[in-house]
């Protein structure tokens, strides 16, 4: 029997707790926010057009994503950067957060991007091996500290 699909939910009143409750393992805590800081910037800071969902294995919540959408202004004006990542520690290594940006990937390139973009930040178990597994390579730029990464999306 295969596993339930990886898709991408709206944050709402209904999953919300749920999505808050998603934590990573003790190790990965200084590399990424959890989700309710995560959802505190998205909401102290519009101007960078927060887009964010939680990431689903069949119903049940097991990440979470969020996004700068194209922002008007900052370093990556205009542009799609991938500003948090998550998958629960319990669901991890099971392919869900490949799965989960590929359609991320997919749906910045269907609002015609060329690229998308992460940063991380440098240090005994950081991302970048996941990262550069999916294609993202170093861009040779530091933001707040970390070092900035680029996939490129070329047309389907």
């Amino acid at each position: 029997m295969s596993s339930p699909g990886v898709h991408l939910r709206e944050v709402t009143a209904g999953n919300r707790d749920a999505v808050r409750a998603l934590r990573v393992r003790r190790d990965q805590r200084r590399f990424v926010a959890s989700v309710s800081e995560s959802l505190e910037d998205a909401a102290e800071q519009p101007q960078a057009r927060p887009w964010y969902r939680a990431v689903y294995q069949g119903e049940e919540p097991v990440g979470f994503v969020m996004l700068m959408w194209r922002p008007p202004d900052g370093p990556f004006r205009e542009r799609h950067f991938l500003w948090r990542f998550l998958i629960d520690r319990r669901y991890q290594r099971r392919g869900i957060g490949r799965q989960a940006l590929t359609q991320l990937a997919d749906l910045v390139r269907a609002d015609g991007a060329t690229e998308l973009l992460t940063s991380y930040e440098p240090g005994d178990g950081e991302p970048l091996p996941f990262y550069r597994a999916l294609g993202f390579e170093a861009t040779g730029q530091i933001w707040d500290g970390e070092i900035v990464l680029r996939l490129a999306l070329p047309a389907r």
